[in-house]
């Protein structure tokens, strides 16, 4: 583990719950690790991806985020993704087990994870509208 790689963990482990980009993780490595190049981060942030530390996620928005991997045994959270300033929120309520199971039954078919995201405006920008 280099100290390149150990700034760029501290960053997530941090943040547990914030969904960055990469710029945003370059630039928190880089208040700790001033010397830290930007192709650092991004082969530290695929080794870590590729080591099922961290996740990457695609929301469609043009722009990859990463966020710490969870349990194994644990079903993924679902996100919210607003449509106007970009955020993303977490929601780990899992309501889809009943359609899982009869997904599975229907189709012969083992579900070992889902994806949900949700796309929406949050309460800040629906209020702005207003």
């Amino acid at each position: 583990m280099t100290p390149q790689r150990r700034a760029t963990l501290s960053v997530f482990l941090e943040n547990p719950s914030k969904h960055m980009s990469t710029e945003e993780i370059y630039s928190l490595v880089k208040e700790k690790f001033p010397d830290i190049g930007l192709a650092t981060v991004y082969r530290t942030l695929q080794l870590f991806d590729e080591n099922d530390i961290i996740k990457k996620l695609n929301f469609g928005d043009g722009c990859f985020r990463y966020e710490l991997s969870q349990e194994e045994d644990k079903h993924s959270h679902h996100h919210l993704l607003c449509l106007k300033c970009g955020r993303v929120f977490e929601f780990d309520e899992d309501l889809l087990d009943n359609l899982e199971k009869e997904i599975e039954k229907r189709n012969d078919f083992e579900i070992v994870d889902h994806m949900v995201k949700f796309v929406g405006y949050c309460s800040e920008c629906k209020s702005k509208d207003k």
